[in-house]
């Protein structure tokens, strides 16, 4: 379907979608272009609110280059069953065009998030949230579009959820830091941060530099939708209750929420956290 008076099976899908199948991810020019000027504006003007980046969300570059990341990422379906050769039998290009006219009518709703349980080392359970791959994919190009302005206002000492970056070059910084008349460390762990984030605190913190209502208002459906469990009886209960790993939005969004969190901690420590090795690695 046309968007913005572009066809979504036009000749910049079709390669995209090939480039996918040939494992080549690399960002489209396109998108880099418009990456790159969000961040240049969020990285000059640290107090700018961004107003206009809906219409971002569902532009057929973004999109298309949304689906070939959460295909490579291949993952189990969400609570409606599909995966990716169902789409791909259905038709790539309609099935990116069916979204990106809900996105464009505002009339795209989330699904129910599958929670399944998978086992942690010390013999528990860890609750993982599964959304469908159409949810996924509409996440996946939010995150194309805002990465860049949050990732202009985080700090070198931030690793975690960031591209490029992993939790072995925060203990090389950690190390380096020590080394340098730093002796001091804190190890700290927000425990379920992302099962029992606060909401209204998370918004908060996006609305410092969004103000997209459009956007903020997708968010929050990411964030509020229902969970969906299944029973060893085979029966399904509908929850909404917000204690769920992995539900709702992406985590760099999160992770951008807890250096905040993180930030006021650093503050109370040798009264404005110098003297300590500050290195964020990850939150679980």
């Amino acid at each position: 379907m046309p968007v913005e008076g572009r066809s979504l099976g036009s000749e910049l899908t079709q390669y995209v979608v090939r480039e996918r199948r040939l494992g080549n991810l690399a960002t489209p020019a396109s998108v880099q272009k418009l990456q790159t000027a969000l961040h240049a504006k969020a990285k000059t003007e640290a107090g700018f609110r961004f107003y206009s980046l809906y219409d971002k969300i569902y532009r057929e570059d973004i999109l298309a280059h949304a689906y070939a990341q959460c295909c490579s990422n291949k993952g189990a379906p969400g609570v409606d069953g599909q995966n990716f050769s169902d789409i791909e039998v259905y038709g790539v290009q309609r099935w990116l065009g069916e979204l990106a006219m809900a996105l464009k009518e505002e009339t795209y709703r989330p699904a129910p998030i599958r929670r399944v349980f998978i086992p942690k080392p010390n013999g528990k359970q860890r609750p993982l949230g599964i959304s469908t791959v159409r949810d996924r994919v509409c996440m996946t190009a939010a995150m194309l579009v805002l990465d860049p302005i949050f990732e202009a206002d985080l700090p070198n000492e931030q690793y975690a959820y960031r591209a490029g970056r992993n939790a072995q070059q925060a203990v090389i910084d950690a190390e380096e830091t020590l080394y340098h008349g730093h002796p001091e460390v804190v190890d700290a762990d927000l425990a379920d941060y992302f099962g029992s984030i606060p909401h209204a605190d998370l918004m908060r913190s996006l609305a410092r530099r969004i103000v997209d209502s459009r956007v903020l208002h997708l968010i929050k459906m990411w964030l509020e939708c229902a969970v969906e469990e299944t029973d060893d009886q085979g029966r399904k209960r509908r929850t909404t209750e917000a204690k769920d790993s992995g539900r709702g939005t992406h985590k760099a969004l999160r992770s951008h929420h807890c250096w905040r969190i993180c930030i006021c901690a650093g503050s109370c420590w040798s009264g404005s956290g110098v003297g300590w090795a500050s290195v964020s690695a990850r939150t679980s």
